[in-house]
């Protein structure tokens, strides 16, 4: 039986998927339609995803049916730059890494049917809204890799610990024998046990200073370019810049000298990112309504 992944597994997969991971997109297409027993290939080929939909039997096939699964599954994730996707659909066979010049150079022969499909894409807010959404589910991951991380070190120093005191036990031992029962230290060299060399454990998940200098330079090119801003389209980047600076600064840990400045700049810098994006909704609405007014006129 297949075992579960965890949500933060799950969560990475589309994230990558909604990036245009056309890897992730097959695993997402494969799980989704395992019902049907179908199994998916893909690749990009000049900006249109190649989609091969296979099955043992041609009724699992039905064109309509799986055209509008796969369709409705593709608008679900709007993969990043993938506008259209080509679905050919054929009975399954094993062993063929060049389906796609098989399917290309005798499509006749090869496939049951082929259908090229247009997806629609997000609205450009919509679309800002679930990435931030994700970013924070990333974070979240990040946040408890860390303490995780942080629980390993302090058993790991514990441990380094009681190996320097078992050490220096045996060193105390060897001096009592040396010198009350006269026994020579080549006699007890072999219970003996070298020291524990000093180590220091890596600390490469620890954010450093520069997550609060990218932070501040972010805020400061944000507040030049909010001076300019005139489209929605412009404060929908400056809404993103400014929740990239807060996520940032939410990267700086409690014991670095910056600490308490970054939590007050991480609840600022949320704030401007979400007036920036109500300020694109808005100027979205208003350039929609004109579209719609010159279209009429």
């Amino acid at each position: 039986m297949q075992t579960a992944q965890p949500n933060s597994a799950v969560n990475d997969i589309l994230g990558q998927a909604r990036q245009g991971s056309v890897a992730a997109i097959i695993q997402i297409l494969n799980e989704r339609l395992a019902d049907a027993q179908i199994r998916t290939r893909a690749i990009l080929a000049d900006g249109v995803l190649q989609l091969l939909c296979e099955a043992p039997k041609p009724e699992q096939l039905d064109q309509a049916t799986v055209v509008e699964r796969v369709r409705s599954i593709l608008e679900d994730l709007s993969p990043r730059g993938i506008r259209k996707a080509n679905i050919n659909s054929r009975i399954v066979r094993e062993q063929q890494l060049l389906w796609f010049e098989e399917i290309t150079r005798d499509p006749e022969n090869q496939l049951l049917w082929s259908e090229l499909i247009k997806l629609k894409q997000p609205n450009p807010v919509s679309r800002y809204w679930r990435d931030r959404h994700s970013s924070k589910g990333r974070q979240e991951i990040v946040v408890t890799n860390a303490k995780n991380q942080q629980v390993n070190q302090k058993y790991f120093v514990r441990g380094l610990v009681g190996g320097a005191s078992l050490c220096l036990l045996l060193l105390l031992l060897g001096w009592v024998l040396k010198h009350r029962l006269g026994i020579s230290w080549a006699q007890i060299d072999s219970a003996s046990v070298p020291v524990a060399e000093e180590t220091t454990s890596p600390d490469a998940a620890a954010p450093t200073q520069a997550s609060f200098a990218q932070a501040v330079r972010l805020a400061q090119q944000a507040v030049d370019d909010g001076q300019a801003a005139e489209t929605s389209a412009a404060w929908l980047d400056l809404a993103a810049r400014w929740q990239r600076a807060a996520d940032l600064m939410a990267e700086v840990p409690p014991d670095n000298e910056n600490y308490a400045i970054a939590q007050d700049r991480v609840i600022s810098y949320q704030q401007n990112s979400d007036q920036a994006l109500a300020k694109a909704e808005r100027m979205q609405a208003t350039e929609d309504a004109e579209a719609d007014l010159g279209v009429n006129n």
